[in-house]
């Protein structure tokens, strides 16, 4: 028979709470990060899985949890905490800390920054780029970040504007502060991820679009999922002199424009 994995998410927890049932072996690795990236793509400040009823038939296969980590660490840069592992031995290789239980996970963790996650979910509509800028400036003035509000709006502009102009779906803007970082993040339904690819129209996503938000952020990137992508890029105060050649791009594909 086939192996199978099932998954149920409880979010009335102080951080998602992922339970994996079934096998876990090369058919069902791929599904399972599948479901973790689909959770983490919502920007959680951590994410705790109990795997106690998930068994590892094909160890290898655990290299799909250290996938989710390396996937994940510059956005969004979530706590990962697995509980329920029998020996946590075979789970060493993903690179999550293993917790006996989830209570001592949820221990380990503290409780979540209160205000410092926001959601806007908008529709592919004319003004939507609006609507993200006067949340982005009233965030920026609660969270005493007044100096990151102009390049904020200038990133959410140029994603969601190209979502409007070229991926047509419904999107969710998301805004997250750690420590004096801001991260301004557009999910999407759309799969084509943006590259910079030549000359193009000043206003096409991966031209002048692209230049800009690689000109204010720190580092940018983007999360492919299942049903779509999340574009991606983390903001500072001041940033650090750096050679283009030195800028951190994401393992997940973004091509550095000025590298042509």
């Amino acid at each position: 028979m086939p192996s199978e994995v099932r998954h149920l998410v409880d979010r009335d927890q102080a951080y998602p709470l992922v339970r994996l049932t079934g096998v876990l072996d090369e058919n069902t690795a791929g599904p399972i990060r599948s479901v973790l990236l689909d959770v983490l793509a919502d920007q959680p400040e951590a994410v705790v899985v109990d795997v106690a009823e998930l068994h590892v038939t094909h160890p290898g296969a655990v290299a799909a949890f250290r996938g989710v980590l390396d996937e994940t660490r510059d956005w969004p840069g979530a706590h990962l905490a697995l509980t329920g592992a029998a020996d946590a031995a075979t789970w060493r290789p993903s690179g999550w800390p293993v917790w006996p239980d989830p209570a001592g996970a949820f221990g380990a963790l503290g409780d979540p920054e209160p205000g410092h996650r926001i959601s806007l979910h908008l529709e592919p509509l004319p003004g939507a780029a609006r609507q993200s800028r006067e949340v982005i400036t009233e965030a920026c003035g609660r969270w005493d970040q007044p100096e990151l509000t102009g390049n904020a709006c200038i990133v959410a502009t140029e994603m969601v504007n190209n979502v409007v102009a070229h991926a047509r779906t419904p999107m969710t803007v998301l805004l997250a502060l750690d420590g004096d970082t801001m991260s301004v993040a557009v999910r999407d339904g759309s799969a084509v991820v943006p590259r910079f690819t030549g000359p193009v129209a000043p206003t096409s996503y991966g031209g002048r679009g692209l230049l800009l938000i690689d000109s204010v952020s720190s580092r940018w990137g983007h999360l492919a999922l299942a049903d779509g992508k999340v574009v991606w890029a983390r903001l500072e105060p001041e940033l650090p002199a750096a050679s283009p050649a030195s800028r951190r791009r994401d393992d997940a594909g973004m091509t550095d424009p000025r590298r042509g």
